[in-house]
């Protein structure tokens, strides 16, 4: 398939956002129950809030550059009963408003103690919400996993590893920018999140993994008779079919050499986890925060390059009739 960047960008940008938010609810959450200090409701928890809307924001922006008409955007929401894309286009804004609110209510500190247990849990207003918020940011993940890998035909995608892979890398993200945004508001909850965000990269790392090695022993159910709905046991292709190209050979092929395409899989198996890994490494032991913003730069860095491959990767059985010459 034609990698779209303006798609690329909005699934990396917003899983950043969703892994942000997640992390700052996590560690509301562990403090509730006394395992963590409990933070400053501005300085952490809304202005990280803020950050993650920033990320879901940029992802939602970038997305209008891949429709032909954004004026008719609304009406994407239209098919939410059968369509994977509709329901992200609803779940996402719906998000949105709950980290704003989230945040809003940590800002003004308007975080009313709901239940307080004997053991001492503490529950408040804005943890129902952040609960209520990471529901709605696994439903997004969910969401978007979902309209790639409920493509049936496509058989790079259609598998549970898509779906399982925008999860831990968006976490991943996530927590490592929880890391370093932690650094400078929240120094005692580094160590947490940085482990947090070793476990999910190296998790991530166990997953994508196992998608390319599923990927490059499928069999596909499409031949050069199928395509052309021949039954021969020897069919040879002369010609494309045409003189130019078409809508078929520009969006269902990603038109990159083989040489590029190697490299682009290479790249995002080092930049999105041993290298962060290192420098999440060396980030925690010298509370650097320099070597923490590189660790989260180089991971997203390393995100673009693997969702380009995600989208090259998979290859559409029209590619047998459009992109073969014999």
């Amino acid at each position: 398939m034609h990698p779209a960047f303006s798609v690329i960008f909005l699934t990396t940008l917003i899983g950043v956002g969703q892994g942000l938010f997640l992390a700052l609810v996590t560690g509301q959450s562990y403090a509730a129950v006394q395992i963590l200090p409990m933070q400053d409701s501005v300085t952490f928890f809304a202005w990280g809030s803020l950050i993650a809307l920033i990320f879901l924001g940029l992802g939602l922006f970038a997305s209008f550059f891949h429709l032909g008409h954004p004026e008719r955007a609304w009406r994407a929401a239209s098919q939410w009963r059968t369509s994977w894309l509709s329901r992200e286009v609803i779940v996402l804004p719906a998000l949105m408003g709950i980290i704003f609110f989230y945040g809003l209510m940590h800002y003004f500190g308007a975080d009313p103690v709901l239940f307080v247990s004997p053991k001492g849990t503490s529950i408040s207003l804005t943890l129902v919400i952040g609960l209520i918020g990471t529901l709605a940011a696994f439903a997004l993940f969910v969401a978007t996993g979902m309209i790639y890998a409920c493509i049936k035909f496509l058989q790079e995608w259609a598998t549970p590893l898509t779906v399982i892979n925008f999860i831990l890398l968006g976490g991943a993200s996530g927590f490592v920018l929880a890391t370093a945004f932690a650094n400078y508001t929240a120094p005692e909850l580094v160590p947490f999140f940085g482990g947090w965000a070793i476990i999910i990269t190296l998790t991530g790392l166990v997953f994508r993994a196992a998608s390319l090695i599923r990927n490059a022993r499928i069999k596909h159910r499409s031949s050069l008779q199928t395509a052309i709905g021949v039954r021969h046991n020897q069919i040879v292709q002369k010609a494309q079919g045409q003189m130019g190209g078409s809508f078929n050979t520009r969006e269902f092929f990603h038109g990159a050499a083989p040489a590029l395409f190697n490299a682009a899989k290479w790249t995002f198996l080092v930049l999105v986890f041993p290298v962060p890994l290192v420098l999440l490494w060396g980030g925690l032991a010298g509370s650097d925060s320099a070597i923490l913003l590189a660790a989260f730069g180089t991971q997203y860095v390393g995100l673009i390059a693997e969702r380009w491959f995600f989208f090259a990767q998979s290859n559409h059985p029209q590619n047998l009739y459009y992109q073969t010459i014999g």
